[in-house]
């Protein structure tokens, strides 16, 4: 039969065949020459071949090996973020010399529960008084609930002093201030971002009375306590107010938003 005979299905076959037949004639070629090559020549190109394979196995089975570097700075940063909202500036009514009534600071606080009970400093806050409580989502009245015998306070966050105010705050998840270990970095959250680096429950931090009360998280973003304000030394204490948390009498739970 002449090939001029062949319909375009049998000339497609034929050159199949045709390639089938080179492939193998190359293979067979190839693999005698490698055998007869000296071994210069026959390392490299083994090589070639194996990260070849290699590679494509990776893309086939999409199995991708990928190191991931967590700085430290990335860490402060997110553990910040999550408690920001749950910090609160505290301030009080207080009779001034000349027997006027003002406004003064009262420390930090942070919030401790959903029935928005917000932890401050007792040395600032040590009795029942007109107090308010701000963050970002506006300025509350708050009331004394107690003092506890480690000499923080609770409050209770009440009505907005601006009825367009709705409340919102989160609350931070609590760690464990008695499984630190000295060199652990600590974060203070009061009026300014304090960071350092933990020896024991007395900081070297000087904690004014704008900055008492601050939140103390480790780089995970979990409550460790609160910052004390100390008018007698430079140190700060901190104290773990998870157990106070379950004297706390249950309330009505505040509308947020």
């Amino acid at each position: 039969m002449d090939i001029k005979d062949l319909n375009k299905s049998q000339l497609i076959l034929l050159a199949v065949l045709l390639s089938f037949i080179t492939s193998i004639a190359t293979g067979i070629t190839t693999v005698t020459l490698m055998q007869q090559a000296p071994a210069s020549f026959t390392v490299p190109v083994n090589r070639i071949i194996k990260q070849t394979v290699e590679k494509i196995q990776q893309v086939e089975g999409k199995t991708v090996t990928q190191t991931v570097v967590v700085k430290e700075e990335d860490l402060v940063v997110d553990a910040i973020a999550k408690n920001q909202s749950s910090v609160f500036t505290v301030s009080k009514e207080a009779t001034d010399l000349e027997g006027k009534v003002t406004e003064v600071s009262a420390g930090r606080g942070y919030a401790v529960s959903m029935d928005g009970v917000v932890v401050v400093d007792g040395t600032l806050v040590p009795d029942k008084g007109i107090y308010y409580v701000k963050n970002s989502s506006g300025k509350f009245k708050a009331d004394f609930v107690f003092l506890d015998k480690a000499l923080f306070s609770f409050l209770k966050i009440g009505a907005p002093l601006d009825e367009k105010n709705k409340l919102s705050f989160t609350v931070p998840v609590f760690g464990d201030l008695d499984k630190m270990k000295i060199g652990q970095k600590v974060l203070v959250l009061g009026s300014a971002i304090s960071s350092l680096i933990f020896e024991n429950k007395n900081i070297n931090l000087n904690i004014t009375k704008s900055n008492a009360g601050g939140l103390v998280l480790n780089l995970d973003g979990e409550a460790l306590g609160i910052a004390l304000f100390s008018d007698q030394t430079s140190f700060a204490s901190i104290k773990n107010i998870t157990d106070a948390l379950a004297l706390l009498p249950k309330t009505e739970t505040p509308k947020t938003q």
